[in-house]
């Protein structure tokens, strides 16, 4: 059987959902959430599509527990607290959102499928679910996203089709993304990148779009049906996902044949290595501050 759990029935659960009841390979998904009626109630929902669509992908309600017979578990909960950050937003989640993956990560241990992080500050919360759930095969979504939006940016700017833009946004899901602008390329040529316009772009997207709907939920679901769909082996190509590499965790493109993963970072000017060397410190320490705070509450 292939099946996915997805843990969170919010906005980015309810649109996965949907997008997996679309497939072609998904035979199964199963929700739960910290509220059984939010997971019941997309439950519910999800069938309702399921039946006026035709789609043969089963919808049910269970548990971690059952979760250990899918093939892959999507981890997309947020815990209650109100962000009033009006800077480095994904990272106001470190503290609310660490004690709660620290516990789905133990809930997971041993799991031996493929687990993809969508929660917030993304690259910290990937590494912390490995680490606590010595599961091998973790990856967090978010520099796929950026990517995707950079070469949508581009191409408005550059009055192109986003079909013919090459290039990676990578190391942070946040302030230290870094835009591989001396590797871009349209229509297969080297082109000058209006940097700052593209990062100011990048910055604002986000919150015009929670702005518009309460929260960002169509794209981050897509990013992650595409990371289920190379990391299962059903799609082969590159696509820019949260891994171990180095000293620490960051946002990097992995080359995906039959489901395994070879890592292959852009040629980078020295500007660019020098803010991925700066994003890796920053997400290291992140993870190093979080780490500490909750072995002391669980001591």
């Amino acid at each position: 059987m292939s099946g996915v759990g997805v843990i969170g029935a919010g906005a980015v659960g309810q649109s996965l959902g949907a997008l997996l009841l679309t497939t072609r390979w998904c035979e199964e998904v199963v929700i739960t959430s910290g509220s059984g009626g939010s997971a019941a109630g997309l439950v519910a929902d999800l069938e309702d599509m399921g039946q006026v669509t035709g789609s043969p992908v089963r919808v049910v309600h269970g548990d971690l527990e059952r979760m250990r017979s899918c093939d892959a578990v999507v981890v997309c909960p947020r815990a209650q607290f109100t962000n009033r950050a009006t800077s480095d937003i994904r990272m106001a989640g470190l503290t609310a959102n660490g004690p709660l993956i620290a516990a789905l990560g133990r809930a997971l241990a041993g799991y031996r499928g493929v687990v993809v992080v969508v929660t917030n500050p993304v690259d910290v919360m990937s590494r912390l679910l490995a680490a606590v759930s010595g599961c091998d095969r973790v990856f967090g979504v978010g520099s796929n996203t950026d990517t995707a939006r950079y070469r949508l940016i581009l191409a408005r700017l550059l009055t192109v089709s986003p079909s013919a833009v090459a290039g990676h946004v990578i190391g942070e899901h946040g302030t230290h993304a870094v835009i591989c602008a001396s590797s871009t390329t349209v229509n297969g040529r080297p082109v000058p990148v209006p940097v700052q316009a593209v990062r100011d772009e990048l910055a604002a997207r986000p919150g015009r779009i929670n702005a518009g709907i309460g929260r960002t939920r169509c794209g981050p679901a897509g990013a992650t049906l595409a990371a289920l769909e190379h990391t299962l082996g059903h799609t082969d190509g590159v696509i820019e996902l949260s891994t171990s590499w180095r000293t620490g965790w960051l946002g990097i493109p992995l080359r995906f044949t039959a489901g395994r993963p070879t890592v292959c970072i852009p040629p980078l000017d020295p500007g660019e290595t020098r803010q991925l060397d700066a994003a890796e410190v920053k997400i290291r320490s992140a993870y190093d501050q979080l780490h500490q705070t909750i072995k002391e509450t669980t001591a």
